[in-house]
């Protein structure tokens, strides 16, 4: 592994780890605390964009507990109201405001302080909307069931008209019939396992304050088989090439697929490994549709391929890619290649000859297909691709029994080698959209010829900027009126992007 991640715990381990990170010392606890609501703030801001952004007029709700989550949610909401003066904010404590814990009543006062008349304490609801709803009433350490007076603000909660609702951490009662309804949670610290299957949870956000550092070979290191990726994956395409590089220094990818009744797939994953800083992109695909491809990607090396009657690949092309393949790093196989009984014996017979590590995606990804030959590979599944070839077998299992680097694409892509499953929370709904697994392919195939010696870290930078693009498009044009190839557009700016996402600066 090329790259350092941060544990996922269970709220036990989050529980001992805070315990020893802080060892009840309000003292390093209050800056935690602060760093946390910034950090939540900031999120909720970025997320705002999705729908148009954060109004400067804006209508805040705070459900708060006594503990911790409530203190950060108080203190989101100071920033916000400090960044918006024409904002106001409503508490409404559910348990009351006598027995907050220290820190708690702390981020109180200085949410009153700051604000004055801006902020009140409700009872029930005021105001018509809301623009944002923040629930911090239970933390981690919450079990169930919840209590009727909490269930019963919490079901109140969730009716209420609001443009987004937001979660401190872990979604206020985690699972239960009248649990808070996030539409996103910022995890703050770490990420508890309970976000990856709760329906309730909404996109998780993960904010990183800190709490594990950066060198994986740390003592404070906690070893865990679940792992959240970070944008710091990024950082080795964030840096200065050397300067006598040339195009063979970034890698040589192969890009096998497309057929003419899926023209427009194999194009999308050539044009995003050519985004992806690969120094040269040899595509062989269906004679007939090399030409209209070279000239929408001149950049491409595109070689035309004997056809079947239906117009995939034939198996009589295959000595085109044999006289290649000395000369390359990595392939892709798959995107657009159809069913055809023919184009998936040309994979099997591929797979056979090379020792080049593969990214197989879309059709080529058929059971039989998956374990032939020895080459190192990347598997690109959807849910539905990853039930044909995995026959139900959990993903680490079917990744160690496979030896490949398995990618689960949906809501929260997991990738996983056997060992380790690292989880991506980046992108959202504006992925739900036809091509934009071809994208990833070559992104990732892109990512593979350049170090094909690194399968996961391959993997995990594909993912990360895919997805962190995703983010980025979203923000900038809605989710819904806008085309996958527009992703293309946003992945410089992934990269320039000098700060960390989730790192907020420091307040004067």
């Amino acid at each position: 592994m090329s790259f350092a991640a941060p544990p996922i715990l269970t709220c036990a381990e989050a529980l001992a780890f805070e315990g020893k990170l802080f060892g009840g010392d309000e003292a390093l606890e209050w800056p935690a605390m602060q760093a946390a609501g910034r950090a939540v703030a900031a999120g909720v801001l970025a997320d705002f964009q999705e729908i148009g952004g954060f109004p400067a007029d804006g209508h805040i709700l705070v459900l708060a507990g006594k503990g911790h989550n409530a203190g950060d949610a108080l203190l989101a909401a100071r920033v916000l109201l400090e960044q918006f003066p024409a904002a106001c904010a409503e508490v409404i404590f559910a348990f009351g405001d006598r027995g907050l814990r220290p820190l708690t009543a702390r981020a109180w006062r200085e949410l009153t302080h700051f604000a004055g008349g801006r902020v009140s304490v409700a009872n029930a609801r005021r105001l018509p909307t809301y623009d944002l709803g923040l629930g911090g009433v239970f933390g981690f350490q919450f079990r169930p069931p919840l209590d009727p007076g909490t269930a019963t603000l919490l079901a109140w909660a969730n009716a209420l008209p609001v443009r987004l609702r937001a979660a401190v951490d872990l979604p206020s009662g985690l699972g239960e019939p009248d649990a808070f309804r996030a539409d996103f949670t910022y995890a703050t610290g770490s990420v508890k396992t309970p976000l990856l299957t709760l329906p309730n949870a909404g996109r998780i956000r993960y904010l990183d304050l800190g709490f594990f550092p950066a060198d994986p070979g740390s003592a404070t290191r906690v070893t865990v088989t679940d792992r959240v990726l970070t944008d710091g994956v990024l950082a080795p395409l964030r840096r200065l090439r050397a300067p006598g590089g040339d195009k063979r220094t970034y890698g040589h990818l192969l890009v096998v697929g497309g057929s003419r009744s899926y023209p427009g797939a194999v194009l999308m994953s050539v044009l995003a490994a050519l985004r992806g800083g690969t120094g040269l992109v040899s595509a062989f695909v269906p004679e007939s549709l090399a030409a209209a491809y070279a000239a929408r990607a001149p950049e491409a090396m595109w070689v035309g391929w004997p056809e079947t009657a239906d117009g995939g690949l034939a198996l009589e092309g295959l000595h085109l890619l044999r006289a290649q393949l000395e000369r390359a790093t990595a392939l892709v196989i798959g995107p657009g290649l159809g069913r055809e009984p023919e184009p998936l014996a040309l994979v099997t017979e591929i797979l056979k000859t090379t020792s080049l590590p593969v990214l197989l995606d879309a059709d080529a990804l058929q059971p039989a297909v998956v374990r032939t030959g020895k080459s190192p590979r990347v598997l690109t599944p959807h849910a539905g691709e990853f039930q044909r070839i995995s026959g139900g077998a959990a993903l680490p299992a079917f990744a160690a029994d496979t030896g490949a680097t398995v990618v689960l694409k949906g809501p929260i892509t997991r990738i996983s080698d056997g060992r380790t499953t690292w989880h991506s929370f980046f992108g959202g709904p504006v992925l739900a959209r036809g091509g934009s697994g071809d994208v990833l392919a070559g992104l990732i195939g892109g990512q593979l010829a350049q170090t094909p010696e690194d399968l996961p870290g391959a993997a995990a930078r594909g993912v990360v900027w895919h997805g962190r693009a995703a983010d980025l498009l979203a923000r900038a044009h809605g989710q819904v009126a806008v085309t996958t190839t527009q992703l293309l557009d946003y992945l410089p700016e992934v990269l320039r992007e000098t700060a960390r996402p989730n790192r907020p600066p420091d307040r004067p």
